[in-house]
């Protein structure tokens, strides 16, 4: 613990020079914090001095390089910068920029070549990429304008289908009112019914005349009608036969009576 926290106070020295030190909660958890970012900071100086150390020394190394280059270019061919002329200077200029543009070394052909040749590479497999990055484009921009169409169709079917359920919801609720009508209307016919019924009762009216008793006398009547007319066709053969003072006259008497018998038991019924 006291180890850690003289990293850290020397840490925050030197970060924070001669401006005094923040102050802060001091346990374990925030030394062990500011321990880790103190390492981590010690490691990251040691990184970068390293790396400085490295561009110096390339630095001074194509520093060198160059001066060589100058002597054997001015000193050892007889040139001098004096004795170029403007398109001369113009022209190695141009070389340099170029050198350093394709980042070679020399300004010899192969190096030039060898360079041209792997940034005409990476150019054409850029340009593959972009093609293909432009296709695989195209075909998201189809998937999408199929997947706004599709979200349109869905939305306007959530739209009708929000107004249909809507509309069936009135439906609904209007069915519902209709049908606590209908039932309040039918407590009150039954109400009025069973008030009807202890009203007839207490006046001693006649079974017969009920309802059910009327449609009752109404079936027997039809039934009774229904008996006739097989009766009527027994009559028919007789009516086309010829007449006989005794043996018509005797079948005439007897079906004139059992059709009359059934008329006067119509009558009754009708008349009840």
């Amino acid at each position: 613990m006291c180890e850690k926290m003289k990293t850290v106070n020397n840490w925050l020295s030197s970060v924070f020079g001669d401006q005094p030190l923040p102050q802060f909660e001091v346990n374990t958890r925030t030394v062990d914090v500011l321990h880790q970012l103190a390492q981590g900071s010690e490691a990251r100086c040691r990184e970068t001095t390293l790396m400085v150390e490295e561009l110096q020394q390339k630095a001074a190394e194509y520093q060198a390089e160059g001066s060589h280059l100058q002597d054997v270019l001015l000193h050892g061919v007889g040139l001098s910068c004096a004795s170029l002329s403007k398109a001369a200077t113009d022209y190695l200029s141009a070389l340099v920029d170029t050198g350093m543009v394709l980042g070679v070394r020399d300004s010899s052909l192969g190096s030039v070549m060898s360079a041209l040749n792997d940034h005409t590479n990476h150019l054409l497999e850029a340009q593959k990429s972009n093609r293909k990055l432009e296709r695989e484009l195209r075909t998201l921009r189809k998937k999408l304008g199929g997947t706004l169409v599709l979200r349109s169709n869905l939305q306007e079917d959530i739209n009708k289908t929000a107004k249909s359920q809507a509309v069936e919801g009135a439906k609904a609720e209007e069915r519902l009112l209709n049908m606590d009508f209908v039932a309040a209307k039918v407590k009150e016919l039954n109400n009025r019914r069973e008030k009807s019924e202890a009203q007839l009762l207490s006046r001693n009216m006649d079974k017969s005349l009920t309802h059910q008793a009327i449609v009752q006398l109404s079936e027997d009547v039809v039934a009774l009608k229904n008996e006739i007319i097989p009766l009527k066709k027994k009559l028919e053969p007789y009516m086309d036969l010829s007449p006989s003072p005794s043996l018509a006259q005797v079948k005439i008497e007897e079906a004139k009576r059992e059709l009359a018998a059934l008329d006067l038991q119509l009558e009754m019924n009708v008349d009840i």
